[in-house]
């Protein structure tokens, strides 16, 4: 052999020496984001275990789903042995088993792979040790793509049962994806890493009903209109403490902002903490960036405090206290929306034509809408002003409202059909009453309102539409003894006997000592013929109290 022959075969050796030694190091370099996960049940058992792996220095990482359905906690071991909670969930996938989630702290994230490899491609699984990982090499042996840009790895290579989770890598050290062991066979598969990396979160993740499978908390959207909504949605939780915690952490990542303090605020008011609660809201005033806001926000609660729950006295608290926070939000911000706010506790202190002038002053400013008719209205009403005056009032609280009406108007038109109730005018208010409904069309409406307006269609003698709206309400509350002995009445009334009876029958087993339903069964019974049992009914309507009762058995006697 000579010595250009010597020399090139050594240079080729090198070559070959030091590009598998950095496709080594590579890949080796990936084991430092590898870590194990263990959840756990509310009791504090395990539930489960897998592995995953970090993507970025900020604690963000990926692994599989099922361990977390069920969990109340989770715990990550890194590749130091240092132990992380799971802060929060940012995603997940039912269909491919995976999730992206946040731990609380910094960690080494490793890089992932910007396209797919592929079939019969070398890559390497690499597992999770504090010491020296073990990294097996595998085989690719199809791919299939998801979602037009995703890739699913189907494996030839076995892998070890405890590695689920662990990151495939190809040469150069980048996540390709994370490895999954098939429920059915041997099969390994894996599920690309820019999938389960691509999940965001939105303002309705906090209501997404795969990541709700797991008691850990969602993550707080970046984007302050989403972060807004998430407080919002979470803020109607059961559970408290889960509740907190998402205020908490809306207050870590938006803490300029009054809403996060307020709704703590809030919490500590409704708990009767009232102390706390203006602790927050002052300290809300010293931090945010919106002075205005957060002295609206301030006087919200107070007022809130002391409407419905003024038999708890707080001597830092009152409608005054209230009424100056609102013009403090006013004098540093005057906004309409701050003048609506005093003429409302205004209105509560009782100061009916003071709220008054402020309301009607406000409609001829750009927040003009229905609400500020109503309430004038309402300022009108304890004022014992004409009828007339009130009802021009609500006219213009249903005509200030979108044209053509929707929902918007609904509370007002009802009001005004009240009024019109009140004022003996059955049959406008039944107009009202019917427009409520059909603008509240595919909204919950109360058992009270059919029951109102078939008062009304009493009144006047439609006693079809009457029967129509009573069953309606029974149907809502069929537990109502009232809704019963007035449809009890109803059939009497329209010689409906025998449903009189049935009707009357049931409200008497859902209150004995109801006397009404006694007449009318006693009643319906003799016009049935049904002398004795007649009879019975109204002597126990007598024995209950009831004055008719005496009456009525004399003239059947």
């Amino acid at each position: 052999m000579n010595m250009k022959k010597i020399i090139t075969l050594w240079l080729c050796l090198f070559i070959t020496f030091t590009g598998a030694k950095a496709q080594s190091s590579a890949v080796k370099n990936v084991a430092k984001s590898v870590f194990t996960l263990t959840t756990f049940k509310q009791d504090g058992s395990i539930l489960a275990s897998s592995r995953g792996i970090f993507v970025d220095n900020r604690g963000t990482a990926i692994s599989t789903w099922t361990p977390f359905v069920g969990a109340a906690k989770a715990v990550v071991v890194d590749a130091k042995g240092n132990k992380q909670d799971v802060e929060e969930l940012i995603g997940a996938n039912e269909l491919y088993d995976v999730c992206k989630f946040r731990v609380k702290g910094n960690s080494i994230g490793a890089p992932l792979a910007t396209s797919s490899v592929a079939p019969e491609s070398k890559i390497w699984l690499v597992g999770y040790s504090l010491k020296a990982p073990e990294i097996r090499s595998a085989i690719i042996k199809s791919k299939e793509t998801f979602m037009q840009i995703y890739t699913y790895y189907i494996l030839s290579t076995p892998a070890p049962d405890n590695a689920t989770g662990s990151p495939y890598v190809n040469q150069n050290g980048q996540v390709l994806g994370l490895l999954q062991h098939s429920t059915t066979n041997s099969d390994v598969y894996a599920t690309d890493a820019r999938f389960i990396n691509s999940f965001t979160l939105t303002g309705l993740s906090v209501n997404d009903p795969v990541l709700n499978r797991c008691g850990i908390r969602t993550g707080i959207p970046d984007k302050q209109e989403d972060a807004l909504l998430t407080l919002m949605l979470a803020n109607d939780r059961r559970d408290s403490l889960q509740r907190m915690s998402y205020v908490n952490a809306f207050i870590r990542k938006f803490p300029m902002l009054a809403d996060g303090y307020t709704t703590r605020a809030q919490i500590f008011a409704d708990a009767n903490q009232f102390s706390a609660a203006a602790s927050e809201m002052e300290t809300a005033i010293r931090q945010v960036t919106r002075k205005d806001e957060a002295h609206s926000s301030y006087a919200k609660v107070i007022y809130q405090k002391e409407i419905y729950k003024n038999d708890k006295p707080f001597a830092a608290w009152s409608l005054d206290k209230a009424l100056d926070e609102a013009r403090k939000a006013y004098e540093i911000n005057p906004q309409p929306l701050y003048l609506h706010q005093q003429a409302q506790i205004i209105y509560a202190q009782g100061d009916y034509q003071k709220a008054y002038d402020l309301f009607l002053s406000l409609t001829k400013t750009p927040i003009r809408n229905g609400e500020l008719y109503y309430e004038a209205a309402q300022c009108k009403s304890h004022l014992k002003a004409p009828k007339s005056e009130i009802m021009a009032l609500l006219d213009s609280a249903v005509a200030a409202c979108p044209q053509p009406l929707n929902s918007v108007a609904a509370p007002y038109v009802l009001a005004r059909g009240a009024e019109w109730e009140a004022a003996g005018d059955y049959r406008k208010a039944i107009m009202d009453y019917n427009l409520y409904d059909s603008l509240m069309l595919g909204r919950p409406i109360s058992s009270q309102f059919y029951y109102t307006r078939e008062q009304c269609e009493v009144k006047i003698r439609h006693f079809q539409q009457a029967l129509n709206d009573i069953a309606r309400a029974i149907l809502m509350t069929p537990d109502e003894p009232t809704y019963w002995a007035e449809k009890a009445s109803l059939h009497l009334r329209v010689n409906q006997f025998e449903d009189a009876v049935r009707s009357a029958r049931h409200c008497i087993e859902l209150a004995p000592k109801y006397a009404d339903a006694y007449i009318v069964l006693g009643v319906a019974l003799m016009q049935s013929k049904d002398k004795t049992a007649g009879l019975q009914a109204l002597q126990k309507a007598k024995d209950l109290g009831d004055e008719r009762a005496d009456a009525l058995l004399k003239k059947y006697k």
